[in-house]
């Protein structure tokens, strides 16, 4: 697959940035050597998966991804990450407070946020940790289910420095043999660490 500093993006997807924040994302990525393979979607909602999750690098590794193809992207974390005095900067990279001791679960509430919005990408690591596991938390599938849309799997390929585009997949409500399909698409090579991620 044809590997680019900054792939396309479609006219559907949600935007951010300006000439500034891309050219200082491209800089970044001509200085790390990182490189998109295959493109995002032109939809205007989908719930785009990260694996293999092994390490703090993910998180910086994503956010230049985000700024240099200029894509406003949403992530959730636990609300006291946006308490002064540095939740505003959880904010402006796209963050979302999710209350987990609500009435409404955090799927119920992703999926409200869903359709609540025009355009929306929901940046999440279906493992849900760095640490070793042998199963994916399943939050992430039932608001794809719940929101109608696809969900788009990407692979942070550490070793190569690429992000592997995969895709648009859409679920049929069987978790056991969607989430197996989802999971092919990632290997353990990929990771930081790949000692910490199970195939």
């Amino acid at each position: 697959m044809e590997t680019t500093l900054i792939a396309p993006v479609g006219d559907q997807i949600h935007r951010r940035g300006n000439v500034l924040t891309k050219a200082v994302s491209a800089f970044l990525m001509l200085l790390t050597g990182w490189r998109f393979e295959g493109q995002l979607p032109n939809l205007r909602k989908f719930v785009l998966i990260v694996a293999p999750h092994t390490s703090n690098w993910d998180f910086p590794v994503g956010v230049m991804a985000m700024f240099a193809l200029g894509i406003r992207g949403t992530f959730l974390g636990k609300d006291t990450l946006f308490k002064p005095p540095f939740g505003f900067i959880f904010r402006w990279l796209g963050g979302v407070p999710v209350d987990r001791f609500s009435k409404n679960n955090v799927v119920d509430q992703t999926i409200a946020l869903f359709k609540a919005r025009d355009q929306m990408i929901l940046a999440i690591s279906p493992e849900g940790t760095r640490k070793v596991i042998e199963r994916w938390r399943t939050g992430f599938y039932w608001v794809a289910v719940g929101a109608k849309v696809p969900i788009v799997p990407v692979a942070f390929d550490f070793p190569r420095k690429r992000y592997i585009i995969h895709a648009p997949q859409e679920m049929t409500g069987d978790p056991e043999r969607d989430i197996a399909h989802l999971r092919s698409f990632f290997r353990a090579s990929q990771a930081y660490r790949p000692a910490w991620y199970v195939e």
